[in-house]
């Protein structure tokens, strides 16, 4: 798979009903994940809540998002983040090595619960990036 970039959004609490409204509107694929799928409990309230959903577009549009995991702050007008992912895991890391240079790593790139390597930035410039190498199957 080559590498993509996207928009993925940051919800309080409605990501289900707002990545449904955007299938309707812009039709495609929606997959959701919910929190505690990947044998794990699901944080205290997070049983019903979304933790990522992504929307493929037949016009090739991919939109993921999620609720705001807890103790992330949620802020109307920043609740977006750009989603690099792929399987190429040497491009993908070097994509992470530059981006977080100078930035803020909130999340480091390392093997998440649910299998594949992720991390999450704040570039120097303010912009939050997410990205995740996929486990190659």
């Amino acid at each position: 798979m080559a590498s993509r970039l996207n928009p993925y959004i940051s919800f309080s609490g409605d990501a289900r009903p707002a990545m449904e409204f955007y299938q309707s509107v812009l039709g495609g694929d929606l997959r959701v994940s919910g929190y505690g799928e990947f044998g794990s409990e699901a944080p205290p309230g997070y049983e019903d809540k979304v933790m990522h959903g992504m929307l493929e577009t037949p016009d090739g549009f991919t939109l993921m998002g999620a609720d705001v995991p807890p103790g992330m702050e949620h802020t109307p007008g920043n609740n977006f983040a750009v989603s690099l992912s792929g399987d190429d895991a040497d491009r993908l890391r070097g994509y992470w090595e530059g981006l977080s240079a100078g930035g803020t790593v909130s999340v480091p790139l390392e093997k998440q619960m649910w299998g594949d390597v992720f991390g999450m930035c704040t570039d120097k410039f303010g912009i939050t990036w997410m990205v995740n190498i996929g486990t190659q199957g």
